[in-house]
């Protein structure tokens, strides 16, 4: 199968959409409910350190900048520990697609459309992502630029409608969090936001035309997508209180069901669901792709296209069975999730980065060696 390739700019715009993703949805409740009024510092801390995070993704592509993430594991760690680290990756993208499913399924049930069962929306989601899946990676790239305009339109629209309810009193007094607080918002922040960015090594660099591009957009993208997320979350602290932030499942979209205009312009929620699903969108993909393609590559199949559809089949029935109900699912992304993903997503590149650094300090001296060991050769036979 022929390599595919997407610009820089292409690059920076599924950054920022795939770092949005379902925190666009879960984040506001998820760190308000322990940092309260003092979150939209935990977020912003958040997306300060993430910034290293990326500089740990970055400095590990380089190391193996022709491969992506699980060739690089082969590439460093050796056939059978690469192979290990690797498919315990891909247990980590396949579970996040099933719940990504999930999400969608329940947002949609809860919120728009109570009458109508999540298999069924599951079902017409994963079609797209499996047509986007086939198609390639670049017809996905296209994809995101066509969504990006209206999300960015859609994104200014809902925060000009909703400021007019803004209360200052809300995010009253400063300061106010412990420590510990503090801290376990950060980590959740991160975890949502930033560690699941290391799914983009299996584009970054390998698959991007300007490498030195790519890189800004890597941080450009994850900067914006932050400054969404601390908006959303300044937004719903500023116009609902941190107490009914904290209550709601999704407060971003009560937070849209808030919007009147004159008392004309009502009820268009389900115009910003449009914002969130197209982030969601993105994201999926990703996971769903990258556990496609790892896995073809893990079983030595050139083309990854014959186990789209068993693979999809698969996501959409661990979808229905992966969290029983909203309670279980915010208590795995409050306690587990962030565990869970620092293993595989910060500790792993780390262990990675040392010893393809190891390895390649060990070749450069063997190949400053073998001139020597000639040249001493030559001086012997003269």
């Amino acid at each position: 199968m022929e390599k595919e390739i997407i610009s820089s700019r292409q690059f920076t715009i599924i950054t920022l959409l795939y770092s949005i993703g379902t925190a666009i949805l879960i984040i506001p409740a998820s760190i308000t409910s322990a940092a309260k009024q003092d979150s939209w510092i935990a977020s912003s801390i958040g997306v300060i350190l993430s910034l290293l995070v990326i500089k740990l993704f970055m400095t590990l592509a380089n190391q193996t900048p022709s491969l992506n993430f699980i060739e690089a594991n082969e590439k460093i760690l050796g056939p059978f520990l690469g192979k290990f680290t690797a498919i315990c990756f891909l247990i980590l993208t396949f579970l996040s697609a099933g719940e990504l499913l999930y999400f969608i399924g329940i947002f949609m049930k809860t919120e728009v459309m109570p009458e109508t069962p999540t298999m069924a929306i599951a079902l017409l989601f994963i079609i797209i992502i499996m047509y986007a899946a086939y198609l390639g990676i670049e017809t996905f790239a296209r994809s995101a630029e066509i969504l990006f305009p209206l999300f960015v339109f859609i994104f200014i629209f809902f925060v000009v409608c909703i400021t007019p309810q803004i209360t200052f009193e809300n995010i009253q007094p400063v300061l106010e969090a412990t420590k510990s607080s503090m801290f376990y918002s950060i980590i959740r922040f991160m975890s949502i936001f930033s560690f699941p960015l290391i799914v983009l090594l299996m584009l970054y660099p390998a698959a991007i035309n300007v490498q030195q591009s790519a890189q800004k957009g890597f941080y450009i993208g994850t900067i914006l997508g932050g400054f969404v997320l601390v908006t959303l979350i300044v937004l719903s602290i500023l116009v609902l209180g941190p107490e009914n932030t904290a209550s709601r499942t999704f407060p971003s979209y009560a937070l849209a069901q808030r919007i009147s205009i004159g008392n004309f312009l009502q009820r268009i929620e389900i115009i910003m669901a449009f914002m969130w699903i197209s982030s969601i969108y993105i994201r999926t993909f990703m996971y769903f792709y990258t556990t496609v393609v790892g896995l073809a590559q893990i079983l030595k199949i050139k083309d990854h296209r014959p186990l789209i559809i068993p693979m999809g089949l698969i996501v959409i029935g661990l979808s229905q069975i992966v969290h029983p109900n909203i309670v279980h699912s915010n208590k795995y992304n409050n306690e587990i999730w962030p565990i869970f993903s620092f293993f595989i997503t910060i500790l792993l590149p780390i262990l990675l980065l040392i010893v393809a650094i190891i390895r390649n300090r060990k070749a450069k001296a063997e190949t400053s060696e073998m001139p020597k060991a000639e040249t001493s050769n030559d001086n012997q036979k003269v």
